[in-house]
């Protein structure tokens, strides 16, 4: 629970910055999140005045503002027809659809929650975040940066002509994951992000080693093998830990599976695009 002893509709991202520069003060986004913790708010900032709600498609980037619902990016046309329905896959198992109408992506990734869905997703993109005083940060770069007093305006993903595939697992439906996979593949190079291990989440591959040992006519079985193989080798990186919703041998396990679902699923996307 959180208390707000006062409250700004800002009319500037200046406005925004300099309030934000009090310990006491907050971004408010959707408020969804800071239900998560007990907290005292000396000012409360709004940003809902500054059109910063939406999405833009460019011909070279989607431009997404910081304060545009989850449930918008969900039911977003050009970035579920871009990236192959991972949006949806993204989004669709936080809570329910009336948290989502609330809640906003940039509460969501500038908070780098360890169990954060968008953030693992995200990351397997080709995804920078613009900051109002520090400017334009690759989300690689930012996720393991230490909080500031900055404010998250804008996030820009590239299209890269990459196919993307996201996966995750829940003890209930609605529940927060207890482990989640981004992957995506742009060219040769394979990139793999796991997050909810429950700390926040990491790039474990980017590399062409995968599409090394695919070259050439593989039979089926010889494909399986190299998918498997190169599963247990990237969850063998990441360092996996302990929750009431999994043990950390188990999420590494998990991992395996997650990684092998979503490879698989790119190379679907692939082979039905050559049809």
């Amino acid at each position: 629970m959180y208390t707000i002893q006062g409250y700004v509709k800002v009319k500037s991202l200046e406005e925004a910055y300099e309030l934000n520069q009090k310990k006491s003060s907050a971004v408010i986004g959707g408020g969804m999140w800071l239900r998560l913790g007990s907290r005292a708010i000396g000012t409360a900032i709004d940003l809902s005045d500054l059109e910063l709600d939406r999405i833009e498609e460019t011909e070279d980037e989607f431009i997404i503002g910081c304060m545009t619902s989850l449930r918008n990016i969900e039911c977003h046309e050009g970035l579920n027809r871009y990236f192959h329905g991972m949006m949806k896959n993204m989004l669709k198992g936080i809570v329910g659809t009336q948290f989502r109408n609330m809640a906003t992506i940039g509460g969501s990734l500038y908070q780098r929650f360890g169990f954060s869905d968008p953030l693992t997703a995200f990351l397997a993109l080709d995804t920078t975040v613009e900051m109002y005083a520090g400017g334009m940060i690759p989300l690689d770069e930012f996720v393991s940066m230490n909080y500031d007093r900055d404010i998250l305006v804008r996030i820009h993903v590239k299209k890269d002509g990459r196919r993307a595939a996201y996966q995750s697992f829940r003890n209930t439906k609605t529940d927060f994951p207890v482990l989640a996979v981004g992957a995506s593949r742009m060219a040769d190079t394979w990139k793999v992000t796991i997050g909810a291990r429950p700390a926040r989440a990491v790039t474990a591959e980017n590399s062409e080693k995968l599409s090394d040992r695919l070259a050439g006519d593989l039979p089926e079985e010889a494909v399986e093998r190299v998918i498997r193989e190169f599963a247990s080798e990237v969850s063998e990186k990441v360092r996996f830990g302990s929750n009431m919703r999994a043990g950390g041998e188990y999420r590494r396990m998990l991992s395996e599976v997650l990684i092998y679902r979503a490879v698989r699923d790119i190379l679907s996307q692939s082979e039905e695009q050559e049809m």
